[in-house]
């Protein structure tokens, strides 16, 4: 008997989750956009956002050009989006803002989408491409709504997240020369990052590293030209203490200094008089 039960509990469950299915497709299929809408609402509020994108989509047609229209299309976008389907959430935004620029959801719709494209960009080591797109559409839209503080704060990270990465792009395109020691090149690369962004927020390491070129280069010159060499090493420690004389590269820096102040003849200078030049 209590086999029986239990039999019959589970068989039970089996219908239930297949007229549940039925149910849904049933939904899908169907014209009734009252009873589609409610469901759908119902589902994206209870987080099944799968299903509820699906019902938005297939309700877009019938909605189109009613009051509706808007309300379905954001929410297909962000049924998407919450389902972390951020490439098709991405089409979803956009094309809504070209439909609906004067919609109450056309501001958070941009907002979104601009979080799609940053979801959408690559690590520093790979291609920065998509970066550079997704840091001109958030300038973009900062410029537009300058008043919109919902939002700004995410805005202001996402830029400086990506301008980080491509900082540190440039930075570590100096270094692989360094570690392949090309030292000339190395200089030339890591004084054109600092060109380019002198406020480079690895700042720090690429004055470090170009003053660390700067010595070695001269280091494994011919004679002849090493005096010059070790006076553009010195040129370049000056201007990283002058920056940063707390520096956790300091004391490799002034051990450096010492040497090549030796080797020039004026050993008599100290780096604490060269500091408070």
């Amino acid at each position: 008997m209590r086999k029986l039960k239990m039999a019959a509990a589970a068989l039970c469950c089996v219908l239930g989750a297949f007229a549940c299915k039925s149910q849904y497709e049933v939904l899908l299929t169907s014209n009734d956009v009252d009873a589609k809408y409610e469901a759908a609402m119902n589902y994206f509020n209870n987080k099944k956002y799968q299903k509820a994108a699906q019902l938005f989509e297939s309700m877009a047609v019938l909605t189109s050009g009613t009051s509706r229209d808007d309300t379905v299309q954001y929410y297909w976008g962000l049924s998407n989006y919450r389902n972390k389907d951020f490439y098709t959430a991405e089409s979803n935004f956009q094309r809504f803002v070209q439909n609906f620029p004067r919609s109450p959801f056309a501001q958070d719709a941009e907002f979104y989408r601009l979080d799609c494209l940053y979801r959408a960009t690559y690590r520093w080591e790979l291609d920065q491409l998509p970066t550079r797109s997704c840091m001109a559409a958030i300038a973009e839209y900062m410029r537009e709504h300058p008043e919109n503080d919902v939002h700004r704060q995410a805005c202001h990270h996402m830029m400086l997240d990506l301008q980080e990465r491509l900082d540190r792009k440039d930075f570590e395109a100096g270094r692989q020369y360094y570690n392949m020691e090309d030292y000339p090149a190395a200089r030339v690369k890591l004084r054109n990052v600092l060109k380019t962004n002198a406020d480079n927020v690895y700042r720090e390491d690429v004055l470090y590293y170009l003053a660390m070129s700067s010595y070695h280069y001269a280091r494994l010159s011919v004679w002849q030209k090493q005096k010059e060499r070790y006076l553009t090493f010195v040129d370049d420690y000056l201007n990283f203490v002058g920056e940063y004389p707390e520096s956790h590269y300091r004391s490799e820096l002034d051990g450096h200094y010492r040497r090549v102040q030796k080797f020039l003849g004026r050993s008599g200078v100290s780096t604490d008089d060269v500091k408070n030049n």
